[in-house]
């Protein structure tokens, strides 16, 4: 899978954002705040093709920590609890974000303890096809159904289930914890801001939402 990224930078009112071509791309919260509580924030619950996993739902310090809170949150359904300083650093993150999901793939085969548990996969396209989003379903509900969580990256503007809009023009990461309908719609932990830690989203508009990015799963 290529890792060459293609990346154009421009300043915004909250810091560094940026734009990129392919799975790569900095991954930017723009409305970010830090919180020093860790809570539970959904439960786990499987059957009627549903599951949502517990996690330890942190929210980043910083307007550019989007990456390593992502994967943070996500290892925390597996009951781990890993400074996201720590994981910034293994991330190679700086002001201008994480580059690329090929970046947190590593980490999260890493602090999972197995080599293959996570894989990158590709949205290369401006918007997902039906194939791409079955795929993502697909993906979804096997990672979540081994009591691990997706970690995207996004970019750009979606609507959730409650019809609330969240937007990251420059990119930003998300976790994935959960899903109802067979996969069809999701759960989704953002680190970006606690008051809205978490949202549903049908795979559709997520799968739009990681176009031109990418995703680790299973």
């Amino acid at each position: 899978m290529a890792t060459t990224l293609l990346r154009k930078t421009v300043l915004t009112a909250a810091g560094i954002a940026a734009t990129a071509g392919g799975i790569a791309g900095p991954a930017i919260a723009a409305h970010a705040a830090p919180t020093g509580n860790t809570t539970a924030v959904v439960a786990d619950r499987k059957g009627h093709g549903e599951r949502e996993l517990d996690v330890r739902y942190e929210a980043q310090p910083n307007f550019y920590f989007c990456g390593p809170a992502a994967a943070r949150n996500a290892l925390s359904v597996q009951g781990k609890n890993i400074d996201v300083h720590a994981m910034a650093k293994e991330m190679g993150t700086t002001e201008a974000g994480t580059n690329s999901i090929n970046d947190i793939t590593p980490v999260l085969n890493k602090e999972t303890g197995a080599s293959n548990a996570y894989k990158s996969v590709e949205i290369s396209t401006p918007k997902a096809d039906d194939k791409q989003t079955d795929t993502l379903r697909t993906d979804v509900v096997k990672t979540v159904d081994a009591g691990r969580a997706v970690v995207a990256n996004i970019a750009g503007t979606a609507t959730d289930t409650d019809g609330t809009t969240h937007s990251f023009e420059g990119g930003h990461y998300i976790s994935v914890i959960g899903y109802r309908d067979d996969g069809h719609t999701v759960t989704i932990a953002d680190s970006a801001n606690p008051n809205t830690a978490t949202y549903r989203m049908s795979i559709d508009n997520l799968a739009d939402w990681i176009a031109t990015r990418g995703y680790s799963t299973s």
